[in-house]
């Protein structure tokens, strides 16, 4: 993969210059702006257009997650990482919960960064899906009325929408994926190949509309297939 734009935007300017020493130290990763707050992030995804950005949560104003959330509406070419100080807090759940493929903590090593700059670009999550279970056994109270709980509600609502259209099979795989198995694990489960898997996988996002795995985690909670252990 080559030339992969990056937009950094967080309201400590020394961070940002961290982060544009390290990514421009790379051949195949450009940072092509920064912003201080979550609004000039948004207009700045609009104009630059960048592949991924790097999405501080606790800024003034806008939020970094209201800030994903637009993004994602407006750009759903561009990837979003939350950034973060601790390991799933409540910020990263939101972030993800707006449509961010992933998040990192701000003191990551710079290998892990830029490796999860290039896994976002390439279409994949830098959170596994058993950690975004994680997070949302530990915020499901923070879910819309009626998701993760209310099989009659939000899963007969969505069984009547998008999720009608599932096979079988791929209805099985969503849930396998909402249990935080990787295509291997379910290639066993279900007794298939991984590249059938990965297959079932993508239809799956394809016609849930979902960005990667991690959002097909949301949207089983959300629409209480899963429900919080």
């Amino acid at each position: 993969m080559t030339g992969i734009s990056v937009l950094l935007v967080d309201d400590q300017s020394l961070l940002r210059m961290g982060f544009r020493l390290v990514l421009e130290a790379e051949d195949d990763i450009t940072v092509v702006g920064e912003a201080s707050d979550g609004a000039a992030g948004v207009r700045m995804t609009h104009s630059l257009r960048p592949d991924v950005v790097l999405m501080d949560v606790r800024m003034p104003g806008v939020n970094g997650i209201d800030a994903t959330a637009s993004i994602v509406a407006e750009q759903p070419d561009t990837k979003v990482i939350i950034l973060t100080t601790f390991d799933l807090d409540e910020y990263a759940f939101a972030g993800l919960r707006a449509g961010a493929s992933g998040f990192l903590l701000k003191d990551t090593e710079p290998a892990e960064l830029v490796g999860a700059i290039r896994t976002v670009a390439s279409g994949d999550a830098v959170v596994s899906p058993r950690i975004t279970r994680r997070m949302l056994e530990m915020f499901a109270t923070q879910m819309p009325e009626g998701a993760a709980g209310d099989s009659s509600g939000a899963a007969g609502n969505a069984a009547d929408g998008p999720l009608s259209g599932l096979t079988h099979r791929e209805h099985e795989v969503l849930l396998a994926i909402a249990e935080g198995l990787s295509n291997g694990e379910i290639a066993e489960r279900l007794f298939v190949s991984e590249a059938t898997v990965k297959t079932h996988v993508g239809k799956v996002l394809a016609k849930l509309g979902l960005r990667d795995r991690v959002q097909a985690v949301v949207y089983a909670y959300e629409t209480g297939l899963i429900r919080p252990a």
